[in-house]
């Protein structure tokens, strides 16, 4: 460990409480109560008896309540925005676009489509003519989110504004590392939900560290959603399985950004900068490997290396700056292990390369790491932090083999002038989502894409109908569409049922006209089945 280090936080004083601290400073925030199984217990029953009335609300009362949360994230925003800058260290202009931008989108989003897709969904009765057959997206009941440190509003709001729509009620278990702020973002349901005469208790936060996520898993909850690591996701999911409870789960990432020879060059770096730089590169999605083309390779490295070596850091607080603090000094740890292992491997620091600020806080400089290759452990493992990584390709198959040859597959990026071209790329990565020409984080701006990943990843989606309707029971219910009154017999059996059932099945599904023709024939005819 290096001698930078010696400051590193600790949290746990006691199992009682969590020490809060601004990442950027070290700065004391305050203490966070922690909550034990009996706690956790308790906010679960609150949030069950709240749930009866609200999974009877008509959708208008819903998008009344989401549309109260519009109002106080915009009326708010400068003191939440400093809330969130206080907590995670990142910039004020990465919280405003990266959390309150996207919550608001995804409440604009909900409260326009929700209860389009929420509505009963009438499908086909195939061959039951005489029946009309639906799907019907009931309240799951009480759903549970256990949430990681890297956007403290989003990461909130993101399982939160579904559940409510779907009429659910939710206990949110977010990181201790941003404990502090996790009360003040509930609130802003929380007061919604009185403005609208109903049950604060639909929401409820919890904190404290992996007891109390276990509890919360034991606690008696109908869903669970986590975000985080893919180490913890297979904890949860262990847990989760012995109460036999559904998980969604949206892991790590490692996503490639594949720049052809002929993507516009100016276009690329800056999507990459935005794609390893936004939150200090403490981002699912990443654009952890960034792939160039042999012919466009060096110019496009010495833009970036140009760019990042002009970025300003440090604590967003005391000025404008383009990059923050890292949220946890673990995380900083991994960061410097992984890019010292690299260049101890032969990859080229164009920018950056190592801790920066340590008087002040958490700090890794902006890097752009070059000549990266797929034998060293930072282009397969998880880096999360501000780390731009230069993979020079022959072509468009290697990218393409460099790309799927990880164990991760969430998002991805491709960057071409030729659309047809950047389609077949595309079509051959292994991710749950891609962005054409822009970074692959923008597919979540697009609410009606579902979000998520494969592989190691996880699995289940978030955004969109999808996303939406994975906080329902999706119930199938056959009725009568004509008041016909008649019983089907079954029994008792008869002689001679077995063949005329299977004359049945010959003449409807018997493939050629000849084959149900004869079919009908040994119907009227009786024919009986060889034996």
């Amino acid at each position: 460990m290096s001698a930078a280090n010696t400051n590193v936080v600790d949290l746990r004083a006691d199992n009682r409480s969590i020490r809060c601290f601004d990442p950027a400073t070290r700065e004391p925030l305050g203490t966070v109560a922690v909550d034990g199984p009996e706690q956790v217990r308790a906010a679960i029953d609150r949030a069950r008896a709240a749930q009866i009335g609200w999974a009877e609300t008509d959708f208008a009362r819903r998008r009344a309540v989401l549309g109260r949360m519009v109002d106080h994230l915009l009326a708010n925003a400068e003191e939440l925005v400093d809330v969130v800058v206080r907590d995670s260290g990142k910039t004020r202009e990465n919280v405003l676009m990266g959390e309150l931008w996207t919550v608001l989108e995804k409440l604009r989003w909900t409260i326009a489509n929700g209860e389009r897709h929420l509505r009963p969904e009438p499908v086909s009765s195939g061959i039951f003519v005489h029946k009309r057959a639906r799907l019907e997206f009931h309240p799951l009941g009480v759903v549970g989110a256990i949430l990681p440190w890297n956007y403290p509003l989003q990461n909130i709001m993101n399982p939160l504004i579904p559940a409510l729509m779907a009429g659910n009620a939710i206990v949110i278990k977010p990181s201790e590392w941003v404990a502090w702020s996790s009360h003040r973002i509930v609130e802003i349901a929380r007061e919604a939900l009185v403005a609208e005469g109903q049950s604060p208790d639909l929401v409820q936060v919890v904190n404290g560290y992996a007891e109390t996520g276990k509890a919360l898993i034991d606690g008696g909850i109908a869903q669970l959603v986590f975000i985080g690591s893919v180490a913890n996701g297979r904890a949860i999911l262990a847990s989760a399985a012995q109460q036999l409870i559904p998980v969604v789960l949206e892991l790590g990432g490692k996503d490639p950004f594949i720049v052809c020879n002929d993507a516009h060059l100016e276009q690329a770096a800056h999507a990459a900068m935005s794609g390893c730089f936004i939150s200090a590169g403490q981002n699912c999605v990443a654009s952890e490997r960034v792939l160039v083309e042999d012919g466009i390779y060096d110019r496009f490295a010495e833009l970036v290396g140009d760019l990042t070596r002009r970025l300003r850091q440090g604590d967003p607080k005391r000025g404008t700056v383009d990059v923050g603090a890292m949220v946890t000094p673990m995380q900083l740890e991994i960061v410097e292990r992984l890019v010292d292992d690299a260049v101890a491997k032969g990859a080229r620091v164009l920018a950056g390369g190592a801790r920066v600020h340590a008087e002040l806080g958490d700090y890794f400089a902006p890097t752009v790491l070059a000549d990266v290759t797929p034998d060293m452990d930072i282009m397969t493992q998880e880096t999360f932090g501000p780390v731009m990584l230069l993979c020079r390709v022959r072509d468009e198959h290697e990218a393409i083999a460099i790309a799927n040859g990880t164990d991760f597959g969430l998002g991805s990026s491709v960057f071409s002038k030729d659309h047809a071209r950047a389609r077949r790329i595309a079509d051959r990565l292994n991710s749950g989502m891609t962005a054409i020409n822009d970074f692959g984080g923008m597919t979540y701006m697009a609410q009606d894409l579902t979000f998520g990943g494969v592989k190691h990843s996880g699995f289940g989606r978030m955004n969109g109908r999808d996303g939406l309707r994975s906080f329902c029971n999706v119930k199938a219910v056959l009725d009568d569409r004509m008041p016909l009154h008649f019983a089907n017999k079954l029994y008792p059996v008869k002689d001679g049922d077995f063949d005329r059932i299977l004359g049945v099945l010959r003449t409807v599904y018997g493939r050629g006209a000849k084959t149900r023709l004869g079919a009908i024939v040994d119907l009227v005819r009786g024919k009986k089945d060889p034996k």
